[in-house]
């Protein structure tokens, strides 16, 4: 067991090897740099030395220790990436419906009924990727 002035953590054999290979195999390079540090306190090294080869802030370094802490490797692997959600998805499937009764013929009449239909105001780049995602044609072929 390997201890830190604040937080103690283990490190069996299987933990070490699992660590060590995804340090450098894992495909998100976010999940590399987690397990990297936490190779580099099993090898007894000081925090603030992890911290400036890891390339993250004493903080970070804080959250991936308590990430294994809590969760072990699992933890360590997931990816919660902030992904914001569109106003207009909860008017997916009216819109969509509409849109099957009621083809738009241009990208600019698609962004108009957008509008009326749901009182969120986007640009014809926006609406033309919002039916594009959702498999709705445009007539004139722009969508």
């Amino acid at each position: 067991m390997i201890l830190s002035m604040t937080i103690q953590l283990e490190f069996p054999p299987e933990i070490l090897k699992e660590l060590y290979y995804h340090r450098y195999n894992h495909l998100a390079p976010l999940v590399q740099r987690r397990m990297d540090a936490l190779w580099l306190k099993a090898h007894g090294l000081p925090h603030a030395q992890i911290a400036e080869l890891v390339g993250v802030t004493d903080n970070t370094l804080r959250e991936y220790f308590e990430l294994y802490q809590h969760g072990g490797l699992a933890k360590l692997k997931e990816l919660n990436y902030y992904r914001p959600q569109s106003q207009l998805t909860a008017h997916v499937v009216s819109l969509e419906a509409y849109f099957r009764e009621n083809p738009p013929a241009s990208i600019k009449e698609a962004q108009h009924q957008v509008e009326i239909i749901t009182g969120v105001q986007r640009s014809e780049t926006q609406v033309r990727e919002f039916l594009k995602k959702n498999s709705i044609s445009v007539v004139d072929g722009s969508g």
